[in-house]
């Protein structure tokens, strides 16, 4: 009974219940496989013990019914031949070996019953065992590609970041290139005309600035008082 106890739980085990409530899936499909594979195992067992019994009491049987018939015919020979008390005696055992045989009747229906039961047991739970199989490698395939799907989402989020931080500094690199380049630009370039005209009127500024500063600051002209 504690056998059949144990495959009645695993027959109404409901795999999305048992999944969402474990910590490990896949581990636990395939602890859940396995622990139905032995149970199939152990009641192949008993079906082979208790098909074994039924046989061994349906020939106890037979041959209980067969010394009855055998107690029977002694008992008409010993009236043939005029010896009532035989035949009494006879009749006598062949009463008790037919009780004997009855018991026997009775436990070989019983064991069969039994035997029947384990049986459908075994079919109910070979099949269990076989949409187990299939489910579980589904239920697994599908959790690998969840945590691959997982694992695929943090790299690209990842990859993401790290790209615009590099993007980030390839434009901050390009523009201070470019802005050293504008400055080098400007100090290399070529003188204009407008910047040779400027220049001009500058040095001429600067000629009469000169002056006025040596007009201001004159001395006397040697030779003169």
């Amino acid at each position: 009974m504690a056998l059949l106890e144990r495959v009645s739980t695993l027959l109404r085990a409901n795999l999305n219940d048992l999944i969402e409530k474990a910590e490990d899936p896949e581990r636990l499909l395939k602890q859940l496989v396995l622990d139905m594979e032995n149970q199939l195992m152990q009641v192949k067992t008993q079906v082979a013990i208790a098909i074994a019994d039924q046989h061994l009491l349906e020939r106890k049987r037979s041959e209980h019914e067969q010394e009855v018939a055998e107690w029977k015919r002694k008992a008409e020979l010993a009236v043939a031949k005029g010896h009532d008390d035989l035949a009494r005696g006879a009749l006598e055992r062949s009463l008790s070996v037919e009780r004997l045989a009855k018991g026997f009747a009775q436990q070989a229906e019983d064991q069969k019953l039994e035997a029947d039961t384990l049986r459908q047991t075994l079919r109910k739970l070979d099949q269990k065992l076989n949409e187990t199989r299939a489910q579980c490698e589904i239920l697994m395939a599908e959790h690998r590609r969840t945590k691959i799907v997982g694992r695929a989402t943090q790299a690209r989020q990842t990859v993401g970041v790290t790209q615009d931080a590099a993007l980030g500094r390839m434009k901050s690199r390009v523009r201070q290139h470019a802005a050293e380049n504008a400055a080098a630009g400007e100090i290399l370039a070529p003188e204009t005309l407008e910047d040779k005209f400027q220049s001009l009127e500058e040095h001429e500024q600067v000629e009469l600035m000169l002056g006025e500063i040596k007009a201001r600051t004159a001395l006397p002209v040697p030779g003169r008082e």
